[in-house]
């Protein structure tokens, strides 16, 4: 891996911790030694990408990276489009609903709508959402080219619970199924007691560029109730889809 590739796979591991490390903790997070770890953390906070607590000395997420964000939704702004979709979405459903973005080789979850039940599924933004473990995984390959699907299954599918579909010629079948009702449905596929369906945002070309899930306690998802939450986030994707790219779009972006 090239040293750029390791410093931004540095910042990205730094991004999915719930507390601020220290030099030890980021060596061993990223499989560096600490010299190593050391000179790509200066690097990194020379330009603003992390920043170092000067009394703990602690590392957390500095600057630059939050105003590359603002820059890039001003300018293509999915997230202001997409949320009041996702809004409407999670108040008729009552469940969690959760919008997620493809990035580097990766499905991320950017919002979150929580559900106001007591007893709900909970999903944090920035989230990474396996392909083959995950509804919105699901939805976005089934609707991607064989090329992408290739190099998905070309790796380890990992098993995060018993139910994790991990034999390829099986996900196949998933996929080929999820394609022909336009959502796709995850029994417990990276948590157990938890079911959700999902459909891709595509652009025009039909490529996704992400997708949008109901996530539900599988004691409140019945065969029925999930067939229902299917046809509202094929719907709901396919709204967010036409108001991005279509002629309500707000003035100022591009395609």
């Amino acid at each position: 891996m090239s040293t750029v590739g390791k410093a931004l796979t540095l910042l990205d591991r730094l991004s999915q911790l719930n507390t601020e490390p220290g030099l030890t903790d980021v060596a061993r997070i990223c499989g560096l030694d600490k010299a190593t770890a050391r000179r790509l953390l200066v690097e990194l906070e020379k330009h603003g990408f992390v920043e170092q607590d000067p009394e703990t000395r602690k590392y957390r997420i500095g600057a630059t990276p939050v105003r590359l964000a603002r820059v890039r939704e001003a300018r293509y702004p999915f997230l202001r489009v997409a949320i009041p979709f996702v809004k409407d979405l999670a108040g008729t459903s009552e469940e969690t609903v959760h919008l997620s973005e493809f990035a580097g080789g990766q499905l991320s979850t950017i919002h979150v709508e929580d559900s106001p039940r007591a007893h709900r599924v909970i999903v944090d933004v920035g989230t990474h959402l396996p392909f083959h473990a995950t509804a919105s995984g699901l939805a976005y390959l089934a609707f991607s080219g064989r090329q992408q699907i290739e190099t998905v299954l070309s790796q380890s599918l990992k098993s995060f619970t018993d139910y994790t579909v991990t034999d390829p010629s099986v996900f196949r079948k998933m996929l080929t199924e999820t394609a022909e009702r336009g959502f796709s449905i995850s029994n417990q596929g990276l948590e157990i007691g938890v079911v959700s369906t999902a459909a891709p945002i595509c652009s025009p070309t039909g490529q996704p560029i992400g997708a949008v899930a109901i996530a539900a306690p599988l004691t409140r998802a019945s065969a029925a109730v999930l067939k229902g939450f299917g046809a509202s986030v094929a719907d709901t994707a396919k709204r967010i889809s036409e108001k991005y790219y279509g002629s309500e779009r707000p003035s100022g972006t591009r395609t």
